[in-house]
């Protein structure tokens, strides 16, 4: 009897398309595993609850930078999900993209500081995208991101499903 699918999470919000697209990207590399190795789930974060990460393997927060912080929309996912899974999740996988303007660095520490107090494990370095959006016209603007971007968040997703199919975490 083949065992059960691992369950990769991928909780995201976009206001312009660019964290979306590396959402997807990660998503559509992890579902080429090993046939009915690896279960892909793409969630926005407005739809996603506890349960969706209890029931995950490993999961992927993918958020843009709003005024050096995550989303409001991630924001929001973490007050309803937080004390949930406070206590649940040790040693969960988790990996982090960050699509930023021009720094990122606080929204990546920023979503650290939560995945350590849910005990969570960090297995990649976190993908951080920067549009190098400044102006309120750029900033706003739908993004299409270069292909290297893109392959930057493949190879991410099969990371994740390879070690999902290994067993490595």
């Amino acid at each position: 009897m083949a065992a059960a699918p691992r369950r990769l999470l991928v909780i995201w919000h976009s206001f312009t398309g660019a964290t979306r697209a590396m959402a997807q990207a990660v998503a559509d590399a992890a579902g080429v595993a090993e046939e009915g190795a690896v279960d892909v789930v793409l969630r926005h974060a407005g739809d996603a609850v506890a349960g969706d990460v209890l029931a995950a393997d490993a999961v992927v927060f993918a958020t843009p930078e709003t005024l050096a912080s995550i989303s409001g929309a991630m924001k929001d996912f973490f007050d309803r999900s937080y004390y949930p899974l406070l206590g649940r999740c040790e040693g969960k996988p988790h990996a982090l993209v960050v699509c930023a303007g021009s720094d990122g660095q606080p929204t990546i520490a920023q979503l650290r500081r939560i995945a350590v107090g849910l005990r969570m494990k960090e297995v990649a370095e976190p993908l951080l995208v920067c549009t190098h959006a400044q102006t309120p016209a750029a900033i706003a603007a739908e993004k299409q991101l270069p292909e290297a971007e893109l392959q930057r968040a493949r190879e991410l997703g099969t990371l994740l499903a390879a070690g999902l199919e290994m067993g490595v975490f």
